[in-house]
């Protein structure tokens, strides 16, 4: 790459990504300031990946502004450590994720999952009673079961629907404990459950119980974590791919600020 290009190329990468590293504190600060606390927990993570992206392009930019071979080998080095550290958590979330799956059920458009199908990782996490209590109070305060009875207006139309993995888990109890379903948000808990499953005896229609404390439910928060991460992981393949672009255009960045102070 010729002496001029690699560093007007970084300059002005690097500059674009302190307009989006300023952005995304921007972001990161209306978040914290327009949800609630379930939300509000992925605030701190935001604004302190933005504040990392404004601190490395800051330095990329001046490096290249000024030919400095110092701050460039900073930049580089700080570049190394962020592309190490995207490739680690790739690899651990393509393992954690790797596990699960749904379980069909005769009649039933949607699948049921089990605790047990998942990572260990991820069970222990759910399992953790301070972890678990957190999250219990966002599904009790989320949308996903005190609409399904809007959504599903009768019973035919419940029981054709393809329910999420948290409306399946969390909502309703498991297919197996038999209970007759009166309408999308309530169930005949008269039947005696014909199986022993313990999530069968938790399960309540009031709408803060449900099944919030079953195992089912952690399942399906397990499926859509897992589906989550999922799509982090292969969006982070590609941040991998990118930032080591970058970084061979920044070590001849570097190379080339060299030369011109030998030169000088």
């Amino acid at each position: 790459m010729g002496m001029g290009t690699s560093t007007f190329v970084i300059r002005w990468i690097n500059f674009l990504t302190m307009l989006l590293a300023i952005a995304v504190v921007v972001f990161g600060v209306w978040m914290s300031t327009h949800h609630d606390n379930c939300r509000r927990s992925l605030t701190i993570p935001v604004i302190g990946i933005g504040a990392v992206i404004f601190l490395v392009s800051i330095i990329g930019f001046l490096g290249a502004l000024k030919n400095s071979s110092i701050l460039l080998w900073i930049y580089l080095i700080l570049l190394c450590f962020i592309s190490v550290g995207v490739l680690v958590f790739t690899v651990l979330a393509f393992i954690v994720t790797n596990n699960g799956s749904g379980h069909s059920v005769a009649g039933l458009r949607y699948k049921e999952y089990q605790l047990h199908d998942y990572s260990p990782w991820f069970v222990k996490q759910l399992n953790n009673t301070r972890n678990w209590k957190h999250l219990q109070s966002c599904l009790v305060k989320s949308d996903d079961c005190k609409n399904l009875s809007k959504k599903y207006k009768t019973l035919k139309q419940y029981k054709l629907a393809k329910l999420t993995p948290i409306e399946a888990g969390c909502c309703r109890p498991p297919s197996e404990c038999g209970y007759p379903a009166v309408n999308a948000s309530y169930y005949d808990m008269s039947f005696h459950p014909v199986s022993s499953n313990k999530d069968c005896k938790l399960y309540k229609n009031a709408r803060d119980i449900k099944c919030y404390n079953c195992d089912s439910c952690k399942a399906g928060v397990a499926q859509y974590m897992k589906t989550e991460w999922r799509v982090v992981a292969i969006f982070n393949v590609a941040l991998f791919v990118v930032l080591s672009m970058i970084y061979f255009v920044g070590c001849c960045a570097r190379r080339n600020a060299a030369r011109i102070r030998s030169k000088d």
